[in-house]
């Protein structure tokens, strides 16, 4: 490792570095900067309830909330004022049953909410949806169980592929297959192309972990497993790089049109080993445990929240991610735009 100037030589006076005057102002370093955040690279996760007559707090996660299928629309509208580029929807039905029916009814919550977006944005941003069946089954597991409690993979496909033909025909722009199913980005491509939505991209979570860092999520989704947990079929964050790579790579093979690293903070790694091996847009989802962490420091008084938020996201995107996932999506779009 080469010394920092001076090191040896604490009595002596070195002129500064190249570096170091290349940061000397806000405008220098707004000149060089090599990572630029942008609210066009932000995506907004909503969450949508049936049956809600007004917005829910999540308590675990402060500033977030349940929308109506009204208030959801004014949450777009604001996005798309604060220039955020996409948003993606998730739904909560008011019954749930084994084999998640309300995944792919067309009067399903996230399929009505999708048509509500697409009319009140049109194409000033990019409304996907969220593509899983955990919000939707009794149990809250990712597919269809066998009589044994096995997630079936290839029962599961079935469903999926139905499920991204009732979004597609919603008016979602985006399909985000999220269960982690082998052959599951197969299975909804060919579905789509299928049923005259060939045109119609799929964002895959290509390298989703089993991680603790979906805690909050699952109350805001209500979708936490009545019985063992998602190990089996997401992946090991124990595991090195090259897993995720792989899982990227089977899913471009596929016909992913863009692939996607979940958790952000803990799989920088991944999110950069990803962003060099494939040929597609990479994204990054900060999820809710992330975001519920900064807001309980921040309630403290503990950090500077905006910085801290702003840190953490120009660090997912100098990994490589190109597209950011972020509950704060409309809120940093706001602060990058004064």
């Amino acid at each position: 490792m080469t010394a920092r100037p001076g090191a040896a030589f604490p009595g002596a006076r070195f002129p500064a570095s190249r570096p170091r005057r290349l940061r000397r102002t806000p405008a220098l370093r707004r000149l060089v900067a090599e990572v630029r955040l942008d609210p066009a690279d932000l995506v907004l996760p909503v969450f949508v309830k049936e049956g809600l007559s007004a917005p829910a707090p999540i308590a675990s996660m402060p500033g977030v909330v349940q929308h109506t299928r009204d208030s959801v629309r004014k949450a777009a509208h604001e996005a798309v004022e604060a220039g955020v580029g996409g948003l993606i929807v998730f739904g909560i039905p008011a019954v749930k049953d084994a084999r998640g029916s309300g995944a792919d009814d067309p009067g399903g919550i996230v399929q009505l909410a999708v048509q509500d977006l697409v009319a009140e944005v049109g194409d000033a941003t990019v409304v996907m949806t969220d593509l899983c069946l955990d919000e939707y089954t009794d149990h809250g597991h990712c597919g269809l169980l066998t009589a044994e409690g096995d997630v079936d993979n290839d029962a599961t496909l079935e469903r999926y592929a139905s499920a991204a033909v009732a979004q597609a025909r919603a008016g979602s722009q985006v399909i985000a297959p999220s269960g982690m199913m082998d052959g599951q980005v197969a299975a909804i491509r060919a579905a789509l192309d299928g049923a005259g939505f060939a045109t119609t991209p799929i964002l895959a979570y290509s390298a989703k972990y089993a991680s603790a860092f979906y805690g909050p999520f699952r109350d805001a989704a209500e979708c936490a497993p009545q019985f063992g947990d998602r190990s089996a079929y997401q992946q090991d964050p124990a595991r090195a790089t090259a897993d995720g790579v792989r899982e990227a790579l089977l899913d471009v093979a596929e016909g992913a049109d863009a692939v996607m690293v979940k958790p952000a903070m803990a799989y920088l790694d991944v999110v950069r080993a990803v962003a060099e091996a494939v040929d597609v847009p990479v994204a990054a989802y900060q999820v809710s445990g992330e975001y519920a962490m900064v807001e309980a420091a921040a309630a403290q008084g503990w950090i500077d929240r905006r910085r801290i938020v702003l840190e953490t996201l120009t660090g997912i995107r100098r990994a490589g991610a190109g597209m950011v996932l972020t509950y704060w999506a409309a809120e940093a779009a706001g602060w990058l735009a004064e």
